[in-house]
């Protein structure tokens, strides 16, 4: 079984370059995951986990 960890600040790192670009990359994609599966992630990072999700089902961000 594979254990998913995620990385200290990169939250922070994917909503800088969502804001940038407006698209999400595969390597941004596995962030998220470990991130949704991280029990420990502050309240603050999981309302952005929360709001790059809704403006991808929104259309807003793009997947690449």
């Amino acid at each position: 079984m594979f254990q998913v960890q995620l990385l200290p600040g990169a939250i922070n790192e994917i909503m800088a370059s969502v804001a940038e670009n407006s698209f999400l990359t595969e390597s941004d994609r596995y962030g998220l995951m470990a991130a949704v599966l991280d029990d420990s992630i502050s309240e603050e990072e999981r309302c952005s986990v929360n709001r790059l999700l809704r403006s991808v089902v929104k259309g807003r961000v793009q997947l690449r």
